[in-house]
């Protein structure tokens, strides 16, 4: 059995759920993050999880002290983990025209982005200093290009990947890798409720495994699944006219009720 640790925020649903059961099965110890614990202490009761090998912090992704203090207490109850996945995530649709969705805005960057640099930060000075670990950052294909209706949650995404780019570049000598998992459309609470399209749609678990899998050989980037890492480069290269042609129109995703 591993005594490695992985720390995983947004651990109470979705992708965070997946890749700690999956880091679980592996092995693992995890330590585990969400505003609502007691979620996370359900869903690991129920899937029958040795409860001796994992720890669950409550904490809001969004405010930096409350994040920040997650992780320095993990530091001094499990150690330095081998694995940070900063998976937490809050996506909705804006429409810029109302007052409030500025706020919305505000509360997508706050999650999406600088909580995931208020997750990194508590480990990174230790993982150092120990010479080994992995930073991961959980984007979206909706980084690479800005589509309707996501005038929020497109440029956090194309955020989290410069972020861990800037960083990877900065912790490469240091024995420290810095991952970016880049998903398409896989099926959670997050995606269900969309209007749209969802072309190569993934089951959670399947995601978790490819997740695994490029986290444990240390690749830098990958998107998942590989058909949307082909759509992923086709929009990079797309000329704007073409891309504003193929997608002026389409159906937005919902805002959040007011």
């Amino acid at each position: 059995m591993s005594t490695s640790l992985a720390y995983i925020t947004g651990a109470s649903s979705g992708l965070g759920q997946a890749l700690a059961l999956r880091y679980y099965q592996a092995g693992y110890r995890l330590a585990l993050v969400a505003r609502r614990t007691e979620a996370v202490t359900d869903w690991a009761r129920s899937q029958g999880l040795d409860t001796n090998r994992l720890a669950v912090y409550g904490a809001d992704v969004s405010v930096i002290d409350s994040i920040v203090q997650a992780g320095q207490q993990c530091l001094v109850d499990q150690g330095i983990p081998d694995v940070v996945i900063a998976c937490a995530g809050f996506s909705t649709g804006v429409d810029i025209r109302y007052r409030e969705d500025l706020d919305v805005m505000a509360r997508t960057f706050a999650t999406n982005n600088v909580g995931t640099a208020a997750t990194f930060h508590p480990f990174i000075a230790a993982m150092v200093a120990r010479g080994t670990g992995a930073l991961v950052g959980v984007a979206s294909v909706h980084g690479i290009r800005g589509m309707p209706g996501h005038g929020a949650y497109c440029p956090s995404k194309a955020g989290v990947i410069s972020f861990c780019e800037s960083l990877r570049g900065e912790l490469k000598a240091s024995g420290v890798k810095v991952v970016t998992i880049v998903p398409g459309y896989i099926d959670t609470p997050l995606t269900q409720g969309n209007t749209y399209s969802m072309p190569f749609l993934m089951p959670a678990s399947q995601f978790a495994d490819a997740a695994y899998n490029a986290i444990d050989r240390g690749s830098s980037y990958r998107v998942i699944p590989w058909q949307m890492g082909v759509v992923a480069k086709f929009l990079r290269v797309l000329p704007n006219w073409a891309f504003d042609k193929l997608f002026a129109g389409r159906p937005r995703k919902p805002r959040s009720p007011t």
